[in-house]
């Protein structure tokens, strides 16, 4: 079934995280830098307003998007190494339709991405973010970020199936995701934005899925997360269909 041959990548990423779940833990000081140090300072400034919450809880959910939206847009270096190997080649020579594998692959690093979503609460919450740990909104937000990631990660693979080593792989990483952060609403409202950088926010995946959290997590607006979900679900479609055209590139 073509579920079970999805699932089969994602499984193999789950078993790379358990056998490796150091990984998890080094990704974790990034983030605890952002809330612990320019969260708390920033909350005594008061620089920046945010509304009716304080501005540790405000940022909390645009770090949380920060540090998954790199491991998902990162995920393509693994596939530029599988290539080198010589097990890329191998994986595309099974009996399996290439649109299952970039779906498979990039459940696969969402998956990887996901995990950031603990990792940034269990930093946040004991800081003081006031943050809405629900189950229902806990849900919610997971699909929010793994609608976003599996679009990140498609992303990353018509990226690896355009270049040809690693290093410039990281190259064009560090030139995409902090510029991606920056256009977002992570670190202040839109509206703060010159006039040119709100146009370019607009087509920002992050900024719906930074949206969609704080909906989930802070203002409990659930219609809100699901309507900029479905916004995300849009993007991630057309970078999984992108990706699919892309990838036989990866082995020429």
């Amino acid at each position: 079934m073509a579920v079970d041959k999805v699932l089969a990548f994602v499984e193999l990423e789950l078993r790379r995280l358990r056998h490796d779940p150091t990984e998890v833990f080094t990704r974790a000081v990034q983030p605890a830098l952002w809330i612990g140090v320019f969260g708390t300072v920033m909350s005594r400034v008061r620089a920046i307003p945010t509304g009716s919450v304080d501005y540790l809880t405000f940022i909390a959910p645009g770090v949380l998007m920060q540090s998954t939206s790199f491991i998902a847009i990162a995920y393509g270096i693994m596939l530029v190494w599988e290539r080198d190997s010589g097990i890329l080649k191998r994986v595309l020579t099974l009996p399996v339709n290439r649109f299952l594998i970039v779906l498979g692959r990039s459940l696969s690093g969402a998956t990887r991405a996901l995990s950031q979503l603990f990792v940034v609460l269990l930093i946040a919450l004991p800081l003081g973010a006031r943050l809405n740990v629900n189950p229902l909104a806990l849900c919610l937000a997971a699909l929010a970020v793994y609608v976003c990631s599996t679009g990140l990660t498609a992303l990353s693979i018509i990226m690896a199936s355009a270049m040809k080593t690693r290093e410039r792989f990281m190259g064009i990483i560090q030139a995409i995701t902090m510029p991606l952060f920056f256009t977002s609403n992570a670190l202040y409202p839109v509206e703060f934005m010159p006039q040119p950088l709100q146009y370019v926010s607009l087509f920002n995946p992050l900024t719906y899925t930074i949206q969609a959290l704080r909906a989930s997590l802070i203002y409990c607006d659930y219609w809100s997360t699901l309507a900029n979900t479905g916004i995300l679900a849009t993007f991630s479609l057309a970078m999984l269909l992108a990706a699919t055209a892309a990838l036989p590139r990866i082995i020429e």
